[in-house]
């Protein structure tokens, strides 16, 4: 294995199990390609960790703090260890769910790599060439793990990775969709052409949390996507929903969702620009869902980001109720929490509509936050009761 070795002073960050390490801090690597295993060394010769090289700022990331084969039986321990922890979580799988996050990147020890679990049905993703190179080894670990409950592995990394050598592909099976539960919630999922992996499992607790309250309530769920939100409050009781979203494909999947969980009478699909849908709307709700996508993903945009936010919020605002609730979400890396918080304030102020916070929401368990890792913690949610 290459080595990559530290300038003096630089291990601090490994030494405090930071799995990121910049290109600032490397004095020499020796002559290696994108993707390739190193061992990470400090400048007086000591080994640290071992991970894979990338092509940007973070030109190593940190996949083993210990000095062990990277190899099939490596593969195999992380995957098992990972869902033996989602065992543990109170995710319902024996019951009600089969879809969730099976790796999450940092906060399961692998940087770069995502896996969701979709019933039989595994969708596997790379944002680093390092994890496209042995994916076959994850798929192959998937199969020894699952068994023969395990029909699909599809491989979906062409657009997280922007790379003309990379292609999605199967791995096991053909299958490209499925209906999955999610609490009792039926829902179509199709990883082929869907957005990401095929749905957004990080939103699970949240939209069951709207489900509690949505009961004899009016709801309008912006960026709806296939209507995860929208059939929540429904099943919980919901007088009527409205879905807006600019792809008629994602309104496609909402009116379907809404029909297979029999509550479509009462639920509206709108293609429509999200902005301009709250700036023209007249009717007002008792609850108001923002989920945006991310308007941030590099600090240079970190300005105009928190700008649309706030332009968000404060439409969102204008729309509920008063005495409803505003739940409001920034799945922006950069956006933290406290930033995020101070912007919905300033959008508060600016509508001059109080509120206050019932609930500050996050991912799902199964979307672990490495402690070391704080930058793990993308998603970024409120409650709000809206005076």
């Amino acid at each position: 294995m290459k080595k990559a070795y530290l300038k003096k002073g630089k291990e601090q960050a490994i030494l405090r199990r930071h799995p990121w390490v910049f290109s600032g801090a490397i004095h020499e690597i020796e002559v290696v390609e994108e993707g390739d295993l190193v061992e990470v060394i400090d400048s007086r010769g000591n080994f640290l960790a071992i991970g894979m090289v990338g092509d940007g700022s973070i030109l190593v990331r940190i996949i083993s703090f210990d000095k062990v084969n990277i190899n099939r039986d490596f593969w195999k321990e992380k995957i098992s260890v990972a869902r033996a922890l989602r065992s543990r979580l109170n995710l319902k799988l024996e019951s009600n769910t089969n879809s969730y996050r099976l790796i999450h990147g940092e906060g399961d020890g692998l940087p770069g790599l995502i896996i969701d679990i979709y019933g039989e049905h595994a969708v596997v993703q790379a944002h680093t060439f390092g994890m496209h190179k042995i994916r076959m080894e994850v798929a192959e670990a998937l199969k020894s793990e699952f068994g023969t409950a395990l029909k699909t592995v599809y491989y979906k990394s062409k657009s997280a990775l922007h790379r003309n050598d990379v292609s999605d592909e199967f791995l096991l099976g053909d299958t490209i969709e499925s209906v999955v539960l999610e609490n009792n919630m039926k829902l179509n999922i199709n990883w082929v052409e869907g957005q990401k992996t095929g749905f957004f499992l990080d939103q699970r607790v949240n939209r069951a949390l709207l489900g509690t309250y949505a009961k004899d309530k009016s709801v309008l769920n912006t960026f709806a996507y296939s209507g995860g939100f929208s059939i929540s409050a429904l099943i919980g009781g919901a007088t009527n929903v409205v879905s807006v979203d600019i792809s008629m494909a994602a309104i496609e999947l909402c009116n379907q969702n809404a029909e297979l969980n029999k509550v479509s009478e009462k639920h509206t699909a709108i293609a429509a620009d999200v902005l301009a849908y709250l700036r023209d709307e007249k009717v007002n709700y008792d609850i108001v869902v923002l989920d945006p996508p991310a308007f941030a993903k590099s600090l240079k945009k970190k300005h105009a980001a928190t700008m649309g936010y706030k332009r968000l919020n404060a439409l969102g605002l204008q729309k509920v109720k008063s005495g409803g609730l505003l739940f409001t979400f920034s799945c922006s890396q950069v956006i933290d929490e406290s930033l995020f918080i101070n912007t919905v304030t300033a959008a508060a102020m600016e509508v001059g509509r109080e509120c206050q916070i019932l609930h500050r929401l996050s991912q799902g368990p199964d979307h672990p936050v490495n402690i070391f890792h704080p930058q793990g913690h993308y998603l970024k949610g409120l409650v709000l009761r809206v005076i």
